[in-house]
Parts: structure tokens; sequence; C-alpha cells
């Protein structure tokens, strides 16, 4: 994939939608591509978070460790990003991010990313939003767990 095949990728999704073009192009040129075999991990649960990564192609599970074992909580696909909670609030890695199959992502690193919130505001916003569609899909999964167990 070209430079302006990543600047592309970007603009698609809802993240970087506004920003211009040229930021995007020194994002995807700044950015570190990666390619992962199926079960490779590209971080795990606890680990310290340094970057962000964006799908480029292929889906990965998001595990989570419990007492009862690993459990998926979501899969991830092209335009995806994942990584971002553990640099935004500087706390270890909630989950693991496993490959499902041969899996290509452009790695952001940590001081790259916040530069980016904060030449482009709007990007907070997005995140906030991505954030809360994720904490309401955590709710409704927990709900529903909660009210199984009570069966």
């Amino acid at each position: 994939m070209s430079l302006n095949e990543e600047v592309e990728l970007l603009k698609n999704i809802p993240l970087f939608a506004k920003i211009e073009p040229s930021k995007l192009k020194l994002l995807a040129f700044t950015s570190e591509r990666l390619n992962y075999a199926d079960g490779q991990v590209l971080f795990s649960q606890g680990d310290t978070g340094d970057a962000a990564y964006i799908i480029i192609d292929g889906t990965a599970s998001v595990l989570i460790g419990t007492g009862n074992g690993t459990v998926e909580v979501a899969q991830l696909s092209k335009g995806d990003v994942v990584g971002e909670i553990a640099i935004l609030c500087d706390v270890p890695r909630t989950a693991t991010v496993q490959a499902k199959e041969s899996l290509t992502t452009l790695k952001i690193n940590k001081e790259a990313f916040f530069r980016l919130v904060t030449d482009f505001p709007q990007i907070a916003v997005e995140i906030m939003r991505e954030l809360a569609g994720r904490l309401e899909q955590t709710n409704i999964q927990l709900r529903a767990a909660l009210s199984d167990n009570g069966n």
C-alpha cells in the first residue's frame, strides 16, 4: 500500500475524516506499518501503552482475561482504532489484541497521537464518541451477563 493509499484509508476513518490530507500524509509517513500472522499478539492486557493501532487489513480479537479464563469482548476490522485508551489515560493495556488472520496495522506512537489530538480537537470529540459507544456496548453485555446469572 502506498502512502497515498494509506492517506485515503485514514480519511475514511471517522476519527481522522476532518483532518487535512497533508497532515494525514505526515501521520501515515511517521506511522509504522506492521504485519501480524494469525494468532500473533499486538499487545497484551497489562502492558504499558506506547501506541495506538489502526487496522488496515484483516481482523483481530479483543480479549480480556478473567478469573474464568479469557473472553473475546470484540472483533476489530479494517478502519478500527485500538490501543488509544492506554495512551490517553496513561494506564496499562485494558485488553489483549490478537490477530485472527493475517493482519496489517499502522502503529501510531504516543507522541504523534497526542500531537494530532492537540492540533485537531475534533479528534478528541471523535475519541469520546467512540469510547462512549464502547462503554454502552460493555454495559449491554454486563446487563445481559447479570440477567443470565440470575436465571
